[in-house]
């Protein structure tokens, strides 16, 4: 298979040398006050080739042309974006060449301009290619994302389905048409606009279930200039409140309550909670899911979603924005305890959302378009929202759970509403699995013409069973590898008979992506065969962040200073004989957990902060499930007065502390285990070798290295006896 286009590599800068220190000392973590990638055993060196053969050893499995599950609409006129893999190749050579050419093209092809604009990019003077430094696209053009989601596609389609809902409850659902969305999308702007005061520019906080009234509120926002920041409606209290602090939004909406697996979640008593310490928030919209009468509300702060829907017409203009307008800012996890809000632009990522609907998953606009991820994370904004509208196609929002009522519910969404793209993360393939196929007899899926996996790498053999079950090994399963900050995929086959496939890699760079492996201690980039180091990406692109909200150095120190001219990804990852990129998961202190990153040094804080804890480390570890969990060693206070509890007691405070970090952060984040310890393995300066823990739960005790620079080395086998208890 030959290898994709690659620049020609850049030197190393100074900054490389710090890491260098970092990794010879096998520090995991820098200080809290520093939020730098950190180092840990999966960015060690290259090794030899031999290391590499379980990589080079998975066969190739080639895409066939799927024209026997076509849509009768669809099926006259049907033709892929990309023809085959060397027509990928000679777009990817010139989207990294030529982008202004690229993307320019499309651009004005696949977005409504409110103003053309002036210039593709701003330019690098040295290469005159897009820079990371002033990373900005379709210069001094105006845009409206709500207009090139919904109005344009109302105007000529008004009657077809932009959303069906599928309920928690199956049969409870219904459809919206484009005509429709808009109508409610516009009384909804009016709401923020006239009874909330909101103005172009404000962020408004969306704390919603997975409901169609999550989208239409992401649609009014941006169609009124407003700028959204969602935050998962499974966070805490004080999660919530963190965020709407840091965003200073001062209104909120959200729902009554929320269903999910027959559960009712209090979701406006957890919004109330977050609001007692959230001064500038002036007013909360309420969308009544339930109805429950038991539900409170405040006077003069509280609206009712129903009621002040009646008050408005069912058009209203757009607002045009500049294309670097903020569109909305995400938070995510970081290598320090606080969470940073990832800020996207309008057109670039708009753009970045469209391209990747086109040719990852060869979307025509007579498809149905399956994503079974929340809107609270990157792939719900981008692959429920964003791009399916923006392609004019139909997207489902599903509110339950694989689950609920049993573990056929996903094939009986596909088998009711024809889908023809499903994209979900391995956790769910993983959990549908082990629930055996029984669950899959009886359902055709002869809808489906492309499968996804998203939010961290899918093992071969989940890969073979989600193929052979799901697929019936006719269709192509896109393996997609992306993040919060790139807004839409870097590494990804293409569907349409276009990427052969490996079960378990991303394959190959989408376009514009200048993908490379670059040794973690020298920064230098490896080109040869068997590759394994950091994932950077050494040339910027349309949907990539543009900042951190309120805090721009610490987004040149996260990703674009710890190597001079890159985007580091904080991934490690390998390359093999045939030039796919494997995804080794992260080098730094984030823990992937269900495809939701979560910061090791936050749930720590939330330890730590317990009057019964004295030091507390967390890492990860593999998990058959979810991937990766989180394990916390902890070390109490007064532990000689807990030497002599009973088992009882010490399963009491490991209780406690687990429900300590469900209510500080939210339940996806709590440890899957706590070990109670005596001492930690520090270094003589005091930092915690998190990398000793990790080889412990990992059943590599035998290979912890040299620990004889530890303080306290003789903690090692106290922590390995601990670990088995």
């Amino acid at each position: 298979m030959p290898a994709v286009v690659k620049d020609t590599p850049t030197s190393p800068t100074s900054k490389v040398c710090d890491l260098k220190a970092q990794l010879n000392n096998e520090i995991s973590s820098l200080n809290k006050q520093q939020d730098k990638p950190a180092s840990s055993s999966s960015a060690e060196r290259p090794k030899s080739s031999h290391d590499y053969e379980h990589l080079t050893n998975v066969g190739i499995v080639p895409q066939k042309p799927v024209l026997d599950r076509l849509q009768p609409s669809l099926v006259n006129h049907y033709n892929p974006h990309v023809q085959d893999f060397n027509e990928y190749k000679r777009l990817y050579a010139q989207s990294i060449n030529n982008p202004r050419e690229f993307f320019g093209t499309r651009a004005k092809q696949f977005l409504n301009w409110s103003k053309p604009f002036d210039e593709v990019y701003m330019p690098d003077p040295k290469t005159d290619l897009p820079s990371f430094e002033n990373n900005s696209w379709f210069l001094n053009g105006q845009i409206n994302a709500c207009y090139n989601c919904v109005d344009r596609h109302a105007l000529e389609t008004p009657d077809k389905v932009a959303i069906i809902y599928e309920a928690d409850e199956p049969g409870q659902g219904y459809s919206l048409t484009y005509k429709e969305l808009l109508e409610q999308v516009c009384k909804l702007a009016q709401v923020l606009k006239i009874s909330m005061g909101v103005q172009k520019g404000d962020t408004v906080a969306v704390y919603m279930p997975m409901i169609p009234q999550a989208l239409i509120t992401l649609l009014a926002i941006t169609r009124i200039g407003a700028v959204h920041s969602v935050v998962f409606a499974g966070f805490s209290s004080n999660s919530l409140r963190d965020r709407i602090n840091d965003a200073n939004s001062k209104v909120v909406i959200t729902a009554d309550e929320s269903l999910r697996g027959s559960k009712i979640i209090e979701t406006k008593k957890i919004v109330d909670d977050a609001l007692k310490e959230t001064p500038n928030v002036r007013n909360v919209l309420v969308y009544k899911r339930t109805n429950n009468p038991k539900v409170s509300y405040q006077n003069g702060r509280d609206l009712i979603w129903s009621e002040e829907m009646k008050k408005y017409k069912t058009y209203c203009p757009c607002e045009p924005v500049d294309s670097e307008h903020p569109l909305f800012l995400l938070y995510t996890s970081g290598s320090t305890g606080a969470p940073k809000g990832v800020q996207h632009s309008t057109a670039g990522y708009l753009l970045g959302a469209s391209l990747t609907m086109r040719y990852t998953f060869d979307t025509h606009r007579e498809d149905v378009f399956f994503t079974a991820g929340d809107i609270g994370w990157i792939t719900g904004h981008t692959y429920v929202v964003y791009g399916p509208l923006l392609y004019g196609c139909t997207t489902v929002v599903f509110e339950g759970t694989p689950a609920y009522p049993n573990f056929s519910r996903y094939w009986d969404i596909v088998d009711t509403h024809k889908v023809t793209q499903f994209y979900v993360a391995p956790t769910a393939l993983r959990l549908l699995k082990r629930a055996g196929t029984s669950y899959i007899d009886g359902y055709s899926l002869k809808s489906l013409r492309c499968l996804g996996s998203v939010g961290e790498p899918i093992a071969a053999e989940v890969w073979e069973w989600y193929s052979e079950n799901i697929g019936k090994n006719e269709i192509p399963i896109v393996d997609t590898y992306w993040q919060t900050e790139s807004g839409s995929h870097l590494v990804t086959p293409l569907a349409g008979g276009v990427t052969p496939m490996k079960p378990g890699s991303a394959s190959y760079p989408f376009f514009g992506i200048d993908a490379v492996i670059l040794d973690p201690t020298t920064g230098q980039e490896i080109n040869e065969n068997h590759a394994e180091g950091v994932l950077a990406v050494k040339q910027a692109w349309p949907s990539f962040a543009r900042t951190i909200w309120k805090n721009h150095d610490r987004y040149l120190d996260t990703y674009l200073n710890p190597y001079k001219g890159y985007y580091f990804t904080g991934d490690g990852a390998a390359r093999d004989k045939d030039g796919y990129i494997w995804i080794l998961g992260r080098v730094d202190d984030v823990v992937n957990v269900s495809g939701h990153r979560l910061s090791t040094a936050e749930i720590e804080a939330a330890i730590i902060q317990d009057s019964l804890v004295a030091e507390c480390a967390v890492v990860g570890f593999n998990d058959d499930l979810t991937g990766q969990a989180v394990a916390a060693f902890v070390v109490l206070k007064n532990k000689e007065n807990w030497s002599s509890a009973s088992d009882s007691e010490l399963l009491d405070i490991k209780k406690h502390l687990i429900l300590t970090v469900r209510k500080d952060i939210g339940p996806f984040a709590a440890p899957k285990l706590i070990v109670l310890v005596d001492d930690l393995p520090k270094t003589r300066s005091g930092k915690i070798m998190r990398r000793i823990l990790r080889k412990i739960l990992a059943g590599e005790s035998d290979q912890l290295g040299d620990i004889s620079t530890l303080s306290n080395p003789g903690v090692v086998k106290h922590l390995i006896e601990s670990v088995k208890l």
